[in-house]
């Protein structure tokens, strides 16, 4: 769609919700609308059911974590119009103490992406009618998409022949993590690397 046709749109869904809209912008034909986190509810059945929007198909939501901000979450919401061909993105600022109305009772489509999102990053949504974790496991610590979160987990998951189960048990590094420098290999390094001795003392096999 065009810009244009983007703006206008953005226009007419802030100027019917002047109290839930904190503003929207239009990038690359692309309409993101900024929400205040308590009317994500109204707005979203707003979207579906006002005939200029027409947002029934529900696309997708996640989040996005900014450490370093107060409300460290963007949780974002990607709707689609088929009979107008229009998409529209829809961003609301949480932090981690603050719950999210679930949309399952706008979009029943909503429920396992909500649950993605309470998995990975820990948002939770209130009215949600089944909010358990979805990609790990039962008992997991902690939420991996969370920027401060360790690349190597809190726990590690092994058999245990003995037991005849599966034991979680503490992360144990058997080596330290290795250091790149993130050279190209075809310029080559600027250190000597193993072997490369054999080239200068003469210990090569066949040298004179």
């Amino acid at each position: 769609m065009t810009s244009e046709t983007m703006e206008s749109l953005g226009q007419a869904i802030a100027g019917a919700l002047p109290d839930a809209v904190a503003g929207y912008t239009t990038t690359h034909g692309e309409l993101t609308v900024t929400v205040n986190a308590a009317d994500i509810v109204r707005v979203a059945t707003f979207l579906r059911d006002d005939p200029r929007c027409a947002f029934f198909c529900f696309i997708d939501v996640t989040a996005v974590d900014w450490p370093q901000r107060e409300r460290r979450f963007d949780v974002v919401y990607h709707l689609l119009s088929p009979t107008k061909n229009h998409r529209v993105r829809i961003k609301i600022e949480v932090d981690e103490s603050t719950s999210v109305a679930s949309l399952v009772s706008v979009y029943p489509g909503a429920n396992w992406f909500e649950r993605e999102v309470y998995d990975l990053y820990g948002v939770v949504f209130t009215g949600h009618p089944d909010l358990r974790r979805l990609l790990t496991d039962y008992g997991f610590e902690g939420h991996p998409l969370r920027k401060d979160f360790p690349l190597t987990g809190f726990v590690e998951v092994r058999w245990d022949d003995e037991q005849k189960r599966v034991v979680y048990n503490p992360v144990q590094l058997a080596q330290e993590f290795r250091n790149f420098d993130f050279l190209s290999p075809w310029e080559g390094p600027n250190y000597p690397l193993p072997g490369d001795e054999k080239a200068t003392d003469g210990s090569a096999k066949g040298a004179p």
